[in-house]
């Protein structure tokens, strides 16, 4: 498992310019992808602890956890996460793209 804590939890919602959820739920983060569309959905767990788990995102985001962890470490960006998802049939191809 990657061993993804708070603060690399922290970093992947950020990249991924993921929206916190307008459904009452506490920490529930939306990720779009190029057409507006709901792609994954994530959360922050509670409690503020730097080292406290998150190994749940990698499968939340529908990728491995290694690729999410790299999402936090800044090699993996926003676009290469999108394009990952849209190759696995995840998330549909930004506009004009008819690859």
């Amino acid at each position: 498992m990657a061993n993804i804590n708070k603060e690399l939890a922290v970093k992947i919602i950020k990249k991924l310019k993921a929206t916190q959820t307008d459904s009452g739920a506490h920490n529930d983060y939306e990720v779009l992808d190029f057409r507006g569309n709901v792609v994954a959905i994530t959360s922050l767990r509670h409690g503020s602890a730097k080292e406290l788990g998150h190994d749940h995102m990698p499968d939340d985001l529908h990728i491995g956890a290694g690729k999410a962890k790299l999402l936090g470490q800044c090699p993996l960006t926003r676009l290469q996460y999108i394009n990952i998802l849209q190759q696995q049939g995840d998330a549909t191809p930004e506009p004009g793209n008819t690859e």
